[in-house]
């Protein structure tokens, strides 16, 4: 009897009590989660747009209603298209450099710009390499048709000045992975940076006065305090970063190249060619090709998360 009422009250002891916090906190949350119903969760019944030979003749649930099955053939089309295997390469390609190049670089910048003595002379650079980021692929490709034009471009004139002949920049697709690369970098490099930069900041001194007691340098203390500290954010936004490996940024390969079909082979990936079919009024095509990028997309990252448990448990998300 005792036994019963000793759970008893530790049940009661365990039980969630509805305070006044817990009110404010769920109308602090409330915008949030509103955003997330209309905008995430109920854009999901489309899917079914997928699996139908969608037709517009009406509104868009009398069209979702009464267009016809077709089972997988929209699927069908997404994986026997002769430009299948292009566009899959160009988007597993480039994410693969991006994801390498997305962790090295802003370690690397953060770890320089932390090691600075001045603080007028960090936040210079912060806000410099942090400046592309606000910019829109729209400004980017205007300022990229300013350098690249075949007649008043910028890299044209100089090689006409100094004897060469212009190239067709949007003509020569053996430049353009180069460019794109570069691009990515330059624009998202500052973010990455800022993000690893706050981790080093918010490290406790302690440990690198300890370090210089010890006669440390400053690459071992880069490498047996600083590295081991940020593994954590850098395995977290690794994972996140895996699990968009499916998606591309739609304005960097679609605006910043203008759309030139000389280009098709190296810049045309997943959301392009999704944007592309909903021009062409192929809306199934498209839905089944978005589609397809959920699912591999959170299956990579379910994947890349139980790898990192398996390796380092304390490191993993989830």
């Amino acid at each position: 009897m005792s036994l019963a009422v000793e759970r008893q009250d530790k049940r009661k002891r365990l039980r969630i009590r509805w305070r006044k916090q817990d009110t404010e906190l769920s109308l602090l949350a409330l915008p949030t989660t509103i955003w997330y119903i209309l905008f995430c969760f109920l854009p999901m019944f489309g899917i079914i747009i997928a699996f139908k030979n969608f037709r517009i003749s009406g509104g868009f649930l009398s069209n979702v209603f009464n267009s016809p099955w077709i089972g997988l053939k929209n699927f069908e089309f997404l994986f026997r298209s002769n430009d299948a295997w292009i566009i899959i390469r160009n988007t597993i390609g480039y994410n693969i450099i991006f994801i390498v190049l997305g962790i090295v670089l802003p370690v690397l910048f953060a770890i320089m710009i932390g090691l600075l003595h001045s603080r007028k002379a960090s936040k210079v650079y912060q806000t410099m390499m942090f400046l592309p980021y606000f910019l829109s692929w729209v400004v980017v490709s205007a300022v990229g048709w300013a350098f690249l034009s075949f007649d008043k471009g910028i890299l044209n004139q100089m090689l006409v000045n100094a004897g060469g002949d212009p190239v067709n920049w949007y003509m020569e697709p053996a430049y353009w992975p180069y460019f794109l690369i570069l691009l990515n970098i330059w624009k998202s490099l500052g973010y990455g940076m800022v993000i690893y930069l706050a981790t080093i900041t918010s490290l406790d001194s302690t440990y690198y006065e300890a370090a210089v007691i010890d006669g440390a340098s400053i690459w071992q203390q880069t490498r047996y305090i600083t590295l081991p500290m940020l593994k954590l954010v850098i395995v977290m936004l690794f994972i996140l970063a895996v699990g968009r490996i499916f998606y591309t940024d739609f304005g960097l390969f679609y605006q910043v190249t203008r759309d030139s079909n000389s280009l098709f082979n190296v810049s045309t990936t997943i959301d392009v060619m999704v944007y592309k079919q909903l021009k062409s009024a192929t809306l199934g095509m498209a839905a089944s090709a978005a589609f397809v990028q959920s699912i591999l997309g959170c299956a990579t990252i379910l994947a890349a998360n139980w790898i990192v448990r398996k390796i380092d448990p304390d490191s993993a998300m989830m």
